[in-house]
């Protein structure tokens, strides 16, 4: 700690304010101990092992059923971003992010980072998605990185719905020392890993002899401008601080100014940025089917395996008895054999424990929004395959509102990955743009998202919207559009003669890829262009 202690007293950030940030991670982290126990918890019932944990050999898979399915709606749903310009000037810079903001998302491995915070966000509550700069990407140059974040190693403030509304964002990873004598080799100088001072503070290494590295964001107020702020400690050793970085002191360490977590929280509990989850609602009802399974399982084998009262003095040979492969079974004595053994009745259970059975695990069904048609049974007489479709759409709507809350969050992540480019782009790069069966390069830089001079006092910032749709559509999605070309081809649509009756109909529908299908309508030589271009556009033409 020797070299830690040394440092200049004119730097902003130094020892003793991060041993107060170390007080502060401490009093959040026992704040957050209830949670930490959920999560726990719930990972105990996702992974069958709650039920053992307790004593029983039983563990029934209809919860884990339910959640593996509302995932399968989440992936076939992973969603895509098309930005959209605010002003007319913007409309070339909205088209290359447009192109480019996919091309990011697929470096940074984004199906399998949603597919991971889709499993935290239904299994405890919520999903937290992390969008960095990492320095360290393409040989130095740096790029965009996406992570799914660990909800137990991040720490911060109790009683906010927010997670920007902290006062402090703690996010605590464990290194090994060779992992961190390599990074930061002067560290092997200083004695970060032991001394009593350390271990009252968390620093100590953990069981598996690696130590808490902390990423510590904060925000701090600079005349009117709201600062965001960062700094890398192990121990109380000062690893990087933004504002002990002169480049970076006065903007904060992202221009945006916010926390670089995205929170997807299912179901929204008062006080909290962390939700809960779908095993909070189920896990009651499975515990009681995994009871009523095990007592009747444990009926048939008692009923099946046959016990017996014998005396001591029987003079029946036991071993003889008990082989169903002796065809002979010798006694010794007198009398009757039967008066000295005895078989023991278990009584046998009747259908109202069957019947209970079947309606917990209806009403766990039920209250997962799990129904047998959204998993593609057919029950209850119902065997046309238009009645099924409509079941099965009707039967997602939980789902598509969980998903509405997870593209609001996408959301969220692509306007952040706009604002990384905006700091971070400031030399070309090139990307490779597939659009159907073509695909070109395109160079991209910041400079089209920059600020722009606009007068002598006030500069303009180009600002985008995000427009989110589904990336990967559903058969039954798919079938109904398939549907739809049949029926427009049927009656008549793309006749020349039927334009003016095909465009009004198609002006009282509503289907994706309308505006294509209308430019088709008009003519077709406009097939390609932005759905913006209109049929008096191709009239003039």
């Amino acid at each position: 700690m020797t070299s830690n202690r040394k440092n200049k007293k004119s730097l902003p950030l130094g020892r003793e304010r991060v041993i107060e940030a170390l007080e502060t991670l401490k009093k959040y982290q026992a704040a957050k101990e209830g949670l930490e126990r959920r999560i726990a918890e719930n990972e105990n019932w996702w992974c069958l092992s709650n039920n053992k944990a307790k004593g029983r050999e039983l563990c029934g898979a209809w919860m884990f059923n339910s959640i593996a399915g509302k995932h399968a709606d989440a992936m076939d749903s992973i969603p895509y971003a098309a930005v959209l310009p605010r002003e007319e000037s913007d409309r070339e810079c909205a088209d290359l992010l447009s192109k480019v903001l996919p091309t990011i998302l697929e470096r940074c491995g984004f199906e399998k980072v949603w597919s991971d915070c889709w499993y935290d966000k239904l299994k405890y509550g919520c999903g937290v998605y992390g969008v960095f700069w990492d320095s360290s990407k393409l040989g130095g140059v740096g790029d965009i990185s996406i992570k799914r974040v660990d909800l137990s190693s991040l720490y911060f403030e109790d009683g906010i719905c927010d997670i920007q509304d902290s006062e402090n964002v703690f996010y605590v990873t464990y290194w090994s020392k060779e992992k961190l004598l390599g990074r930061w080799q002067q560290l092997a100088s200083s004695h970060f890993y032991d001394g009593e001072d350390l271990k009252i503070r968390g620093a100590m290494p953990n069981e598996k002899g690696r130590y808490p590295v902390v990423d510590w964001y904060y925000k701090k107020r600079v005349g009117g401008k709201v600062l965001l702020h960062y700094c890398k400690f192990v121990g109380e050793y000062i690893l990087y601080s933004s504002e002990n970085d002169k480049n970076l002191n006065g903007r904060g360490y992202y221009e945006h100014g916010k926390y670089p977590f995205i929170f997807d929280s299912l179901y929204i509990m008062r006080g909290s940025p962390v939700g809960f989850g779908c095993i909070e609602i189920m896990k009651g009802a499975q515990e009681q089917i995994d009871l009523l399974e095990g007592a009747i399982m444990q009926n048939s084998r008692m009923a099946a395996f046959r016990r017996y009262f014998a005396k001591e003095a029987s003079g029946i040979n036991e071993e003889e008895f008990t082989s169903w492969n002796t065809p002979i079974v010798h006694y010794s004595g007198s009398g009757d054999p039967k008066e000295s053994i005895m078989p023991i009745d278990v009584p046998n259970l009747g259908s109202v424990y069957l019947d209970m059975l079947e309606f917990k695990v209806n009403e766990l069904k039920e209250t997962s929004g799990n129904r047998d048609f959204s998993q593609g049974g057919t029950s209850y007489g119902v065997t046309a395959a238009s009645a099924i479709e409509a079941l099965q759409e009707a039967g997602s709507k939980l789902s598509r509102d969980m998903l509405k809350g997870s593209y609001r969050a996408f959301e969220e992540l692509c306007l952040i990955t706009i604002e990384l480019i905006r700091q971070f782009y400031t030399l070309p790069r090139c990307f490779r743009i597939t659009e159907g069966q073509k695909s070109g390069f395109v160079e991209f830089d910041n400079s089209l998202v920059r600020a722009v001079k606009q007068g002598a006092f006030a500069d303009r910032l180009p600002i985008f919207d995000i427009e989110v749709k589904a990336q990967k559509q559903s058969p039954y999605s798919k079938a109904a559009i398939n549907s739809l070309a049949e029926s427009f081809f049927e009656k008549g649509f793309f006749s020349p003669e039927k334009k003016s009756e095909a465009l009004i109909c198609l002006e009282m529908m509503d289907f994706e890829g309308k505006e294509r299908i209308r430019d088709l309508i008009c003519g077709g030589e406009n097939v390609g262009r932005s759905t913006l271009y209109s049929c008096e556009e191709a009239k003039n033409d």
